[in-house]
């Protein structure tokens, strides 16, 4: 930028409510030069907003699913076709949400773009989840409800039945997050769920691969494999688990050298890190500059709840990766916040900092 532009952005700073006038008298220059410089610093993502509100800088973009997921828990033997007694018990969710929440809690500027309903459900998303992200930037739908998931489950915990409905996310259409664009554009990096539209997943990764802003993909089951871009060019970080790996490869994982293949193979697409999570064998992971390896699961000597541990290595691993810290310590931090989760009855446990995270990873 040259000095002008230097001297409208800093005025701009101390006080973003003046008027051009105002700004033109401040900086001794004609209004019409100054408009024009103004226009600029906007199509460069510089100045957002009528208000010339800055963007925020090294902001965490995360761009995906947001639920409610309920469990209803069924009272002695479950009958067909009739109504069953069950007590129910519900907590907010969301791949994309819970990643969020994750780096929220280890001290990092999130913002969360995502779909949403005008209702009960989304006012609840909100009020647990904006102490951690912001959550100024959600499209709400007047035809659509907030995303949700309902499962089923017998006396042992077994799941009977689940259900889905999240018909919110296929309105996340790319000329609706467009309007977002000089927010992404300043981001530090963007992470993005494939709950929505393949288009829109294709557009932003465009934007990202153009603007030269860390991308990272992550799957949230097999089924919405289909809705992954066609090369995973301009991909910082490509994590996923096992079955979506074999979905999206075309291929069966069974011995070390299929993970090690399959691992190389998503190099080959074009992502510059790849991790496929193993359960409680660990991850293998890799790089362009390193090779495939094998990373151990961190041992616990009991699981309280399986929910969210996914979401938790994601946010882990990226909060040391946008610390600058290495490769293998990436990782670990995303074992050690995996396991610490398992054991919490919390999908995104209340205890975590940064401070407690590293803590626990020098015991």
């Amino acid at each position: 930028m040259n000095e002008k532009e230097l001297m409208i952005l800093k005025l701009i700073r101390q006080n973003p409510f003046l008027s051009q006038q105002e700004m033109a008298e401040e900086l001794n220059m004609s209004r019409p030069a100054l408009a024009n410089i103004i226009s600029g610093l906007t199509r460069q993502g510089k100045i957002v907003g009528r208000a010339y509100i800055l963007p925020e800088e090294n902001e965490v973009i995360c761009i995906g699913g947001a639920n409610m997921d309920r469990k209803f828990h069924i009272k002695g033997k479950a009958q067909l076709g009739t109504s069953n007694p069950a007590a129910v018990t519900q907590s907010i969710g969301g791949v994309t949400r819970n990643i969020a929440e994750n780096l929220g809690r280890l001290g990092h500027h999130v913002s969360l773009l995502t779909g949403a309903g005008k209702d009960s459900d989304w006012n609840a998303i909100k009020e647990a989840s904006a102490s951690y992200m912001n959550v100024s930037n959600v499209e709400q739908f007047q035809s659509a409800s907030t995303g949700s998931y309902t499962a089923v489950l017998d006396e042992q915990g077994e799941m009977l039945l689940a259900v889905a409905n999240m018909d919110v996310y296929d309105l996340l259409v790319p000329e609706l997050l467009m309007k977002h664009e000089a927010t992404m554009s300043n981001a530090a990096c963007i992470v993005m769920d494939l709950n929505c539209p393949k288009e829109t997943i294709e557009s932003i990764k465009e934007l990202a691969l153009v603007r030269q802003i860390p991308f990272v993909l992550i799957p949230v089951s097999s089924p919405k494999m289909d809705r992954m871009p066609k090369d995973l060019n301009g991909v910082t970080w490509f994590i996923c688990n096992r079955d979506e790996a074999e979905t999206y490869l075309d291929s069966t994982i069974t011995s070390e050298e299929d993970w090690k293949k399959a691992v190389q193979a998503l190099l080959e697409k074009g992502a510059e890190n790849v991790v496929i999570t193993a359960g409680s064998k660990g991850v293998y992971a890799a790089s362009k500059d390193l090779p495939v390896k094998s990373y151990a699961a961190i041992q616990i000597d009991h699981v309280e709840d399986v929910t969210g541990a996914g979401d938790a290595f994601v946010g882990a691993l990226l909060h040391s990766w946008i610390l600058q810290e290495p490769f293998a310590e990436n990782i670990q931090n995303g074992l050690m916040n995996a396991a610490k989760t398992l054991q919490s009855a919390f999908t995104v446990r209340p205890e975590l900092s940064a401070n407690k995270l590293k803590n626990e990873l020098e015991e």
